[in-house]
């Protein structure tokens, strides 16, 4: 289950890379049309899907590799039963939180597919297309974070992604 979860991950971090590809193919393409006084469509419109796309996928990634912002100044000071507590019921709170936004998100995708709805620029993309990368980055950042708060309940330190010969990141 652990290679599964660590695959999904990773598998969702290229996907933000793409997203961020993505995002400087469209910009150049704009940039490096407009001189020669070709216009291309929705250009704008598609490096904002990507860059949300980047966004919405790498939080897990980010998430498992320790790098999402944490306040530790509180954490190191209190004894380590403590903080295993506050450490339970931060990720307890977070996957409530993320579940949420999860569940709406899921629900804009279909409800942008069931009423047809189209973007306001030049190239009246389905909404629910671009939607879709916000909706499965938040599923995966609930799947870590439920991997972690099962981990935390186990008493056990939760996985975290690192690369070959690479040293687990820590939390700041």
């Amino acid at each position: 289950m652990r290679q599964f979860l660590d695959f999904l991950y990773r598998f969702a971090g290229v996907l933000a890379a793409l997203g961020m590809v993505g995002t400087l193919l469209m910009v150049s393409a704009g940039i490096f049309s407009r001189p020669l006084g070709i216009y291309l469509r929705g250009t704008d419109d598609y490096a904002g899907y990507c860059m949300a796309a980047c966004g919405f996928l790498a939080l897990a990634y980010t998430f498992k590799h320790g790098e999402h912002i944490r306040v530790t100044l509180l954490l190191e000071r209190v004894p380590a039963g403590l903080r295993r507590l506050l450490e339970w019921v931060s990720l307890a709170v977070a996957s409530g939180v993320v579940a949420l936004l999860g569940w709406y998100s899921l629900r804009l995708v279909l409800q942008s597919y069931e009423f047809g709805d189209v973007s306001q620029g030049v190239d009246a993309t389905p909404l629910w297309i671009p939607q879709i990368a916000m909706a499965v980055g938040t599923a995966v950042l609930l799947i870590a974070l439920l991997d972690d708060l099962v981990m935390t309940s186990l008493g056990r330190q939760p996985a975290r992604l690192t690369a070959p010969g690479q040293e687990a990141a820590r939390f700041e």
